[in-house]
Protein backbone atom coordinates (compact mmCIF):
# COMPACT_ATOMS: atom_id res chain seq x y z
CA UNK A 1 0.00 0.00 0.00
CA UNK A 2 3.29 2.69 0.78
CA UNK A 3 4.41 1.27 -2.36
CA UNK A 4 1.90 2.33 -4.50
CA UNK A 5 1.19 5.76 -2.60
CA UNK A 6 5.07 6.58 -3.14
CA UNK A 7 4.56 5.40 -6.73
CA UNK A 8 1.29 8.24 -7.01
CA UNK A 9 3.89 11.31 -5.71
CA UNK A 10 6.30 11.18 -8.47
CA UNK A 11 5.88 12.41 -11.73
CA UNK A 12 7.23 9.27 -13.72
CA UNK A 13 4.93 7.29 -11.19
CA UNK A 14 2.08 9.12 -11.86
CA UNK A 15 2.59 8.73 -16.03
CA UNK A 16 3.12 4.71 -15.59
CA UNK A 17 -0.39 4.51 -13.04
CA UNK A 18 -1.83 6.84 -15.79
CA UNK A 19 -0.44 4.33 -18.47
CA UNK A 20 -1.40 1.17 -17.25
CA UNK A 21 -4.91 2.10 -16.09
CA UNK A 22 -5.61 3.78 -19.68
CA UNK A 23 -4.52 0.54 -20.63
CA UNK A 24 -7.43 -1.54 -19.05
CA UNK A 25 -9.59 0.91 -20.24
CA UNK A 26 -8.81 0.89 -23.74
CA UNK A 27 -8.37 -3.22 -23.32
CA UNK A 28 -12.61 -2.71 -21.95
CA UNK A 29 -13.79 -0.19 -24.86
CA UNK A 30 -11.88 -3.34 -27.61
CA UNK A 31 -14.08 -5.84 -25.95
CA UNK A 32 -17.22 -3.56 -25.80
CA UNK A 33 -16.60 -2.77 -29.52
CA UNK A 34 -16.56 -6.67 -30.22
CA UNK A 35 -19.83 -7.33 -28.25
CA UNK A 36 -21.62 -4.44 -30.03
CA UNK A 37 -20.36 -5.84 -33.32
CA UNK A 38 -22.71 -8.69 -32.59
CA UNK A 39 -25.81 -6.73 -33.56
CA UNK A 40 -24.82 -7.48 -37.02
CA UNK A 41 -25.13 -10.97 -36.45
CA UNK A 42 -28.76 -10.89 -35.88
CA UNK A 43 -31.07 -9.66 -33.08
CA UNK A 44 -31.00 -13.71 -31.28
CA UNK A 45 -27.74 -13.42 -31.00
CA UNK A 46 -27.69 -9.72 -30.05
CA UNK A 47 -30.24 -10.28 -27.59
CA UNK A 48 -28.64 -13.07 -26.02
CA UNK A 49 -24.80 -11.49 -25.68
CA UNK A 50 -26.50 -8.65 -23.20
CA UNK A 51 -28.60 -11.57 -21.72
CA UNK A 52 -25.41 -14.02 -20.72
CA UNK A 53 -23.65 -10.86 -19.46
CA UNK A 54 -26.65 -9.53 -16.94
CA UNK A 55 -27.23 -13.45 -15.61
CA UNK A 56 -23.03 -13.56 -15.25
CA UNK A 57 -22.90 -11.51 -11.54
CA UNK A 58 -19.08 -11.89 -11.03
CA UNK A 59 -18.40 -11.44 -14.57
CA UNK A 60 -20.71 -7.83 -14.50
CA UNK A 61 -19.94 -6.67 -11.31
CA UNK A 62 -16.38 -7.15 -10.86
CA UNK A 63 -15.54 -5.50 -14.57
CA UNK A 64 -17.92 -2.71 -12.96
CA UNK A 65 -15.51 -2.32 -10.14
CA UNK A 66 -12.41 -2.58 -12.13
CA UNK A 67 -13.26 -0.08 -14.45
CA UNK A 68 -14.67 2.50 -11.58
CA UNK A 69 -11.60 2.17 -10.14
CA UNK A 70 -9.43 2.65 -13.28
CA UNK A 71 -11.81 5.49 -14.73
CA UNK A 72 -11.75 7.82 -11.66
CA UNK A 73 -7.77 7.01 -10.91
CA UNK A 74 -7.21 7.85 -14.41
CA UNK A 75 -8.90 11.01 -14.70
CA UNK A 76 -7.05 11.96 -11.14
CA UNK A 77 -3.85 11.70 -11.85
CA UNK A 78 -3.87 12.97 -15.61
CA UNK A 79 -5.54 16.25 -13.71
CA UNK A 80 -2.49 15.96 -11.38
CA UNK A 81 -0.28 15.41 -14.02
CA UNK A 82 -1.50 18.62 -16.44
CA UNK A 83 -1.32 20.96 -13.30
CA UNK A 84 2.59 20.03 -12.71
CA UNK A 85 3.19 19.93 -16.22
CA UNK A 86 1.63 24.25 -16.55
CA UNK A 87 3.11 24.99 -13.79
CA UNK A 88 6.75 23.28 -14.80
CA UNK A 89 6.09 24.98 -17.81
CA UNK A 90 4.15 28.27 -17.96
CA UNK A 91 5.12 29.28 -21.31
CA UNK A 92 4.93 26.77 -24.61
CA UNK A 93 7.98 25.67 -26.58
CA UNK A 94 9.43 27.82 -29.59
CA UNK A 95 9.72 25.21 -31.06
CA UNK A 96 8.18 21.34 -30.91
CA UNK A 97 10.66 18.88 -29.27
CA UNK A 98 10.87 15.97 -31.93
CA UNK A 99 10.26 13.21 -28.94
CA UNK A 100 6.86 15.11 -28.14
CA UNK A 101 3.85 14.24 -30.27
CA UNK A 102 2.76 17.28 -31.54
CA UNK A 103 -0.25 16.00 -33.62
CA UNK A 104 -3.79 17.39 -33.32
CA UNK A 105 -5.01 14.72 -31.37
CA UNK A 106 -2.18 15.26 -28.60
CA UNK A 107 -3.46 19.24 -28.61
CA UNK A 108 -7.07 18.07 -27.92
CA UNK A 109 -6.92 15.52 -25.01
CA UNK A 110 -7.78 18.28 -22.47
CA UNK A 111 -10.91 18.45 -24.62
CA UNK A 112 -11.80 14.87 -25.57
CA UNK A 113 -10.96 13.82 -22.08
CA UNK A 114 -14.39 15.85 -20.23
CA UNK A 115 -16.39 15.14 -23.49
CA UNK A 116 -15.86 11.80 -23.16
CA UNK A 117 -16.43 11.62 -19.25
CA UNK A 118 -19.91 13.30 -20.14
CA UNK A 119 -20.43 10.67 -23.02
CA UNK A 120 -20.15 7.73 -20.71
CA UNK A 121 -22.57 9.11 -18.08
CA UNK A 122 -24.79 9.58 -21.11
CA UNK A 123 -24.06 6.07 -21.89
CA UNK A 124 -24.63 4.17 -19.13
CA UNK A 125 -27.97 6.42 -18.10
CA UNK A 126 -29.36 5.52 -22.17
CA UNK A 127 -28.57 1.39 -22.40
CA UNK A 128 -28.02 0.68 -18.29
CA UNK A 129 -29.62 2.45 -15.80
CA UNK A 130 -31.86 3.87 -15.90
CA UNK A 131 -32.32 2.96 -19.32
CA UNK A 132 -33.58 5.94 -21.73
CA UNK A 133 -36.93 5.54 -24.35
CA UNK A 134 -35.81 6.85 -27.54
CA UNK A 135 -38.21 7.27 -31.26
CA UNK A 136 -41.11 6.37 -29.29
CA UNK A 137 -40.69 2.82 -28.14
CA UNK A 138 -40.72 1.86 -24.59
CA UNK A 139 -37.48 0.85 -22.93
CA UNK A 140 -36.73 -3.05 -23.13
CA UNK A 141 -34.07 -4.16 -20.28
CA UNK A 142 -34.36 -7.47 -22.37
CA UNK A 143 -35.18 -6.61 -26.02
CA UNK A 144 -31.61 -4.64 -26.06
CA UNK A 145 -31.91 -4.79 -29.90
CA UNK A 146 -35.36 -2.97 -30.13
CA UNK A 147 -33.58 -0.32 -28.15
CA UNK A 148 -30.42 0.00 -29.47
CA UNK A 149 -32.47 0.22 -33.39
CA UNK A 150 -35.54 2.88 -31.77
CA UNK A 151 -32.16 4.94 -30.39
CA UNK A 152 -30.54 5.38 -33.64
CA UNK A 153 -33.43 6.03 -35.41
CA UNK A 154 -33.71 9.74 -33.94
CA UNK A 155 -30.88 11.79 -35.73
CA UNK A 156 -29.64 13.71 -32.95
CA UNK A 157 -29.20 10.24 -30.58
CA UNK A 158 -27.09 8.75 -33.59
CA UNK A 159 -25.05 12.20 -34.10
CA UNK A 160 -24.02 12.42 -30.63
CA UNK A 161 -22.74 8.90 -30.63
CA UNK A 162 -20.63 9.40 -33.60
CA UNK A 163 -19.14 12.56 -32.51
CA UNK A 164 -18.33 11.05 -28.67
CA UNK A 165 -16.70 8.42 -31.08
CA UNK A 166 -14.63 10.43 -33.29
CA UNK A 167 -13.09 11.87 -29.74
CA UNK A 168 -12.88 8.52 -28.19
CA UNK A 169 -10.57 7.66 -31.70
CA UNK A 170 -8.62 10.84 -31.24
CA UNK A 171 -8.20 10.14 -27.54
CA UNK A 172 -7.28 6.45 -27.94
CA UNK A 173 -4.67 7.29 -30.29
CA UNK A 174 -2.83 9.52 -28.81
CA UNK A 175 -3.63 7.39 -25.31
CA UNK A 176 -1.96 4.42 -27.18
CA UNK A 177 1.15 6.23 -28.11
CA UNK A 178 1.64 7.83 -24.47
CA UNK A 179 1.31 4.60 -23.04
CA UNK A 180 3.34 2.55 -24.66
CA UNK A 181 6.12 5.33 -24.05
CA UNK A 182 5.67 5.59 -20.61
CA UNK A 183 6.20 1.59 -20.32
CA UNK A 184 9.25 2.25 -21.84
CA UNK A 185 8.29 1.04 -25.44
CA UNK A 186 10.25 4.06 -27.40
CA UNK A 187 12.75 3.68 -29.57
CA UNK A 188 13.64 6.08 -32.95
CA UNK A 189 13.51 2.64 -35.18
CA UNK A 190 9.91 1.23 -33.91
CA UNK A 191 8.20 4.99 -33.44
CA UNK A 192 6.46 5.10 -36.68
CA UNK A 193 5.15 1.40 -35.84
CA UNK A 194 4.03 2.52 -32.71
CA UNK A 195 2.01 5.26 -34.13
CA UNK A 196 0.95 3.14 -36.69
CA UNK A 197 -0.57 0.41 -34.47
CA UNK A 198 -1.73 3.06 -32.16
CA UNK A 199 -3.88 4.93 -35.07
CA UNK A 200 -5.00 1.27 -36.41
CA UNK A 201 -6.69 0.70 -33.10
CA UNK A 202 -8.32 4.09 -32.61
CA UNK A 203 -10.04 3.80 -36.23
CA UNK A 204 -10.91 -0.41 -35.66
CA UNK A 205 -12.60 0.64 -32.53
CA UNK A 206 -14.40 4.17 -33.64
CA UNK A 207 -14.90 3.64 -36.85
CA UNK A 208 -16.30 0.15 -35.71
CA UNK A 209 -18.53 2.05 -33.14
CA UNK A 210 -19.86 4.87 -35.88
CA UNK A 211 -21.02 1.29 -37.96
CA UNK A 212 -23.87 0.80 -35.39
CA UNK A 213 -25.91 3.84 -35.68
CA UNK A 214 -25.30 4.50 -39.63
CA UNK A 215 -26.35 1.13 -40.58
CA UNK A 216 -29.43 1.38 -38.47
CA UNK A 217 -29.25 5.40 -39.89
CA UNK A 218 -29.10 3.75 -43.56
CA UNK A 219 -31.41 0.85 -43.09
CA UNK A 220 -29.32 -1.78 -43.01
CA UNK A 221 -29.94 -2.78 -39.43
CA UNK A 222 -33.43 -3.34 -37.62
CA UNK A 223 -35.78 -3.62 -40.27
CA UNK A 224 -39.53 -5.00 -39.67
CA UNK A 225 -38.76 -8.64 -39.70
CA UNK A 226 -35.41 -8.18 -37.41
CA UNK A 227 -37.63 -6.13 -35.10
CA UNK A 228 -40.46 -9.08 -34.75
CA UNK A 229 -37.54 -11.36 -34.30
CA UNK A 230 -36.16 -9.46 -31.81
CA UNK A 231 -39.28 -9.06 -29.79
CA UNK A 232 -40.65 -12.85 -30.13
CA UNK A 233 -36.98 -13.79 -28.88
CA UNK A 234 -37.12 -11.51 -25.90
CA UNK A 235 -40.77 -13.00 -25.06
CA UNK A 236 -38.94 -16.30 -25.26
CA UNK A 237 -36.46 -15.51 -22.80
CA UNK A 238 -38.75 -13.92 -20.59
CA UNK A 239 -40.66 -17.20 -20.49
CA UNK A 240 -37.68 -19.33 -19.83
CA UNK A 241 -36.70 -17.24 -16.78
CA UNK A 242 -40.09 -17.31 -15.25
CA UNK A 243 -39.98 -20.99 -15.78
CA UNK A 244 -36.44 -21.76 -14.03
CA UNK A 245 -38.00 -19.46 -11.35
CA UNK A 246 -41.29 -21.05 -10.64
CA UNK A 247 -42.89 -17.57 -11.42
CA UNK A 248 -44.58 -18.18 -14.58
CA UNK A 249 -46.19 -14.20 -14.91
CA UNK A 250 -44.16 -11.96 -16.96
CA UNK A 251 -40.65 -11.42 -15.86
CA UNK A 252 -39.74 -8.03 -16.54
CA UNK A 253 -36.30 -6.90 -17.57
CA UNK A 254 -36.15 -4.81 -14.16
CA UNK A 255 -36.52 -7.88 -12.08
CA UNK A 256 -33.77 -9.62 -14.32
CA UNK A 257 -31.04 -7.25 -13.66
Amino acid sequence: MTSALTLTRTTIGQKVVVAVTGLILFGFVIGHFLGNLILFVGPEAFIDYGWTLKHNPPLLWGTRITLLVAVVTHIGLTMSLARRNASARPSRYKKAREDQVTSYAARTMVISGPLLAGYILFHIAHFTAPGLAFGGAEFDHVNIYANVVSSFNVWWVAAIYVFANAMLGLHLFHGAWSALQSVGAQHPRYDSIRRNLAIGLAVMVAGGNMMIPLAVRGGLVGDAEQLRAAAEHAEELRAEAGMLTGDHDDVSGEELE
